[in-house]
């Protein structure tokens, strides 16, 4: 029995209550406290979940590795239900958008410690066969979108929003709740385009991007992002910081950044947290109109 579990729709809490007791059934692996709890590693539910088990198995294996502790991975069924959960500090190591970090860090104190040093991007796409050439184009249109608070997003309608079409007004959108599914509503004729990440975007395969055309992009953001609760003390959070460095050098680590197109870890600094600071108030407005 491996001791990692992806959990989308439960709490830490009741994580713990019922999980917990069955590693002691099980051979803890070597190096680990037999009184060790699992750190949850939250990861922001940009992709589905078995592509996030797949992505971040070997991320946890090497904190475990390194922490001599336990890595329990979790995400949310949606991006709200991840901003309660990252509000009431369900997850010991977060990765979240940068926008959402700004929250983390107001609300709940989490600390920032890496970043993926290759920028992200907002894409417009349309169907490659699709009439549509220009933006403008759009005007009474249908766009897809993964959930409305994305940071790709909200990015993306701003870029809109400066060539003239504004949301629910020049188009209407349709939350299709992942990158995916955004994409997926426009190959299926269901939406006459759709936003979504360049990240989402390139782990496609080669026939589901044949049948797309990007439209437009937005300029370069600030890639997802590493961050601690304030519960773990300095020298674990470093601990967890050196553990993430390491990896990224090792061949395990080069391989996994590759094939997300990461491009390794870089530091974080409060001016760029700030930077996304009307995009985090952006979206806490609409999660408070959803609530």
């Amino acid at each position: 029995m491996r001791p990692l579990t992806f959990l989308a729709g439960m709490t830490r809490r009741s994580f713990l209550r019922i999980v917990w007791p069955l590693f002691g059934l099980t051979a803890l692996r070597p190096g680990w406290a037999a009184d060790a709890s699992p750190l949850v590693f939250g990861v922001f539910p940009n992709l589905t979940a078995k592509q996030i088990v797949e992505m971040y198995r070997p991320v946890a294996d090497a904190l475990e590795k390194h922490l001599h502790r336990p890595v329990a991975i979790y995400s949310a069924r949606d991006f709200k239900t991840f901003v309660s959960r990252t509000r009431q500090g369900e997850y010991d190591i977060l990765l979240t958008a940068p926008h959402l970090a700004w929250l983390a860090r107001q609300d709940a104190g989490y600390q920032p410690l890496l970043k993926y040093t290759q920028p992200v991007r907002g894409l417009l796409v349309v169907k490659s066969t699709s009439p549509f050439h220009e933006t403008a184009a759009l005007r009474g249109r249908t766009i897809a979108t993964a959930d409305p608070i994305a940071v790709v997003v909200l990015a993306m309608q701003a870029e809109l929003a400066a060539h003239g079409l504004k949301r629910n007004i020049d188009y209407q959108t349709m939350d299709s709740g992942t990158h995916i599914n955004a994409l997926m509503q426009v190959i299926n004729g269901r939406a006459d385009a759709a936003i979504l990440g360049l990240h989402p975007y390139n782990l496609l395969s080669a026939d589901l991007r044949q049948q797309l055309r990007v439209l437009a992009e937005t300029p370069p953001l600030s890639s997802l992002m590493y961050l601690t609760h304030p519960r773990l003390r300095d020298a674990e959070a470093q601990a967890i910081r050196h553990a993430l460095l390491d990896f990224a050098a090792s061949p395990e680590g080069q391989a996994f950044m590759q094939h997300g197109g990461y491009g390794g870890f870089t530091q974080v600094d409060g001016s760029e947290l700030r930077a996304f600071h009307p995009y985090a108030l952006q979206a806490q407005e609409m999660l408070r109109d959803i609530q």
